[in-house]
């Protein structure tokens, strides 16, 4: 009803509220869906004017998708998923995210300024946990960068699948979707697709990034996303890296839009009712380095099941892990030394100590 009829309260006559009353208790789930089913379809039939960032894309059923190329530290791209969303009213979102990110849907802005900017032993425990040593490691120096980005700009990444979470909220019957691989898939598979030297190397440029970033970077980045053309510079020399990072992904997020562009059911307001189905509109929001491959691949035949196994780790990849290890535990080792010295020291420098040690002293000189 607020949808059918935007008045404000304030404008309202006096005996609205019980009319709206009335009329609420009278209508019936069919009538229901269907004013919000017609609501919905004429906002379509509105002349739509799309960001400059928005590509479409046509299904052979004929329903379309609307991807938007954006920029994970940019105002500008949750203004064009914002827009994209209220133009075509979508019967799906898809978000570049998947289940082990969905979390940056739920928290406010300043509590994920302040986590991004957080990477503590507890995040990278977990990170290793959750992911085994390796992956987990090589996430936390992801994390690292988007912290680095998080600082120079102060803006937590991901603000435009916040705004396309509220969005599709608004849409009558739209449903949100996480297309994103599993980021464990992703990290694993980049790690084996990596010889000893190749980890060391790219691990060591990631500890060390520390170049200044403007928003005008930002900005400038909108035809290739921020944090995967930095990503593209410190791999570029790894190619199998960029494979499992970016083009793999580009073959998974385009295999989610068409699953999520497949002809959907139009909601029933009884079972006895028959099934109508109509093609779907879907809005894809995904970063900008992502939408060339998606093209690419959106009249191929894919398969997914290759790019989800996690091969078995190499023989460079035990070996790095264990130097790992060896480090850690020496250092913990050497730390544990080093503190339990400094304890004794400390012990028997106090006074009741020392008083202790004499009367000990005595009591032997006697015997």
């Amino acid at each position: 009803q607020a949808a059918a009829d935007p008045m404000s309260s304030s404008d309202a006559p006096e005996d609205g509220p019980k009319e709206t009353s009335s009329v609420s208790q009278n209508i019936s789930d069919a009538d229901a869906f269907k004013i919000l089913l017609e609501m919905k379809m004429k906002k379509r039939q509105k002349k739509t004017t799309l960001p400059s960032t928005v590509t479409e894309l046509d299904t052979e059923d004929g329903s379309k998708v609307y991807v938007v190329g954006t920029a994970h530290f940019s105002d500008s791209s949750k203004k064009d998923v914002v827009k994209t969303i209220q133009e075509v009213q979508p019967d799906v979102v898809v978000v570049e995210l998947c289940q082990y990110r969905v979390s940056m849907l739920k928290m406010d802005e300043k509590t994920l300024l302040k986590e991004a900017k957080e990477i503590n032993l507890e995040k990278l425990q977990q990170a290793i946990k959750q992911n085994g040593v390796m992956s987990g490691l090589m996430q936390m120096l992801l994390l690292k960068v988007s912290a680095h980005i998080t600082e120079q700009l102060g803006m937590a990444p991901g603000g435009e699948f916040r705004e396309a979470f509220k969005e599709a909220s608004k849409v009558p019957f739209c449903k949100f979707h996480l297309g994103d691989r599993p980021i464990p898939v992703t990290f694993k598979r980049a790690i084996a697709a990596l010889s000893f030297w190749q980890k060391v190397k790219l691990a060591w440029g990631l500890c060390f990034l520390s170049d200044p970033i403007s928003k005008d970077d930002v900005e400038k980045c909108k035809q290739k996303d921020l944090l995967e053309q930095m990503m593209a510079e410190m791999i570029g020399e790894f190619p199998d890296l960029h494979r499992t990072i970016v083009s793999e992904r580009d073959v998974y997020l385009t295999y989610m839009l068409k699953q999520a562009a497949k002809q959907i059911e139009l909601p029933r307001a009884s079972e006895t009712e028959p099934r109508r189905y109509i093609p779907a509109v879907v809005v894809g929001v995904v970063g900008m380095g992502h939408v060339p491959g998606i093209e690419k691949n959106w009249n191929s035949d894919l398969n997914i099941q290759e790019i989800m196994s996690v091969p078995p780790p190499s023989a460079s990849s035990k070996i790095f892990k264990f130097v790992i290890k060896a480090t850690v535990f020496g250092l913990m080792g050497y730390g544990c030394y080093r503190i339990g010295q400094r304890t004794v020291q400390f012990i028997l420098s106090m006074p009741a100590a020392q008083s202790y040690l004499q009367k000990l002293t005595e009591i032997r000189s006697q015997h």
